[in-house]
């Protein structure tokens, strides 16, 4: 694993399964409505318990009607190593014209904001919009480390990082840490 101080905290890249790291908060790029599904949002549903979650999802998108491209919620972590689940929708990749750059960086920042709200230290996020949502790697690596950059020097968390699947991925986001941090 990789730690680089950013700010007071440390932003760090490991490969792996998100699903199995003991931290405050795991972020699920979920659908909006949080339905569960494949990828990473399928795997954190069947790790954390299919049954919990569902019925703690269908709470909040009864209240919510459904989560926007850039928010995100909070559940339990159920039977996950973590404590939370953050949830957040990252965009659709459209060739970048729908907003798509401003909506992602939305998706990192306001799930760090949720977990300063409370009072989450440490955090692990997935590769939110990279798989089945096509958002280009590269690009979304570049604007997801800006954002986590910004709430670590802004201590929002005292620890952030990703966690990739595949050495590909890995390779991919730290050639483009070296870039923004």
């Amino acid at each position: 694993m990789q730690r680089v101080p950013v700010g007071s905290g440390h932003l760090f890249f490991r490969q792996g399964d998100i699903t199995t790291l003991a931290c405050d908060a795991v972020v699920n790029a979920a659908n909006s409505r949080l339905a569960g599904g494949g990828g990473v949002d399928g795997a954190i549903h069947r790790a954390a318990g299919i049954a919990d979650l569902r019925r703690a999802c269908e709470a909040i998108i009864a209240e919510i009607g459904s989560l926007p491209p850039g928010r995100a919620v909070l559940t339990p972590g159920f039977d996950l190593p973590a404590r939370y689940i953050i949830h957040t929708v990252g965009p659709v990749w459209r060739g970048g014209k729908d907003n798509e750059p401003a909506l992602l960086r939305d998706a990192y920042l306001n799930s760090l904001r949720l977990a300063h709200d409370n009072d989450i230290r440490t955090i692990a996020f997935p590769a939110i919009s990279c798989g089945v949502y096509g958002y280009p790697v590269e690009a979304a690596a570049r604007i997801a480390l800006t954002a986590l950059r910004e709430g670590l020097e802004a201590g929002l968390v005292a620890e952030a990082g990703m966690v990739l699947h595949g050495a590909a991925a890995h390779a991919t986001w730290a050639d483009a840490a070296e870039e923004v941090l």
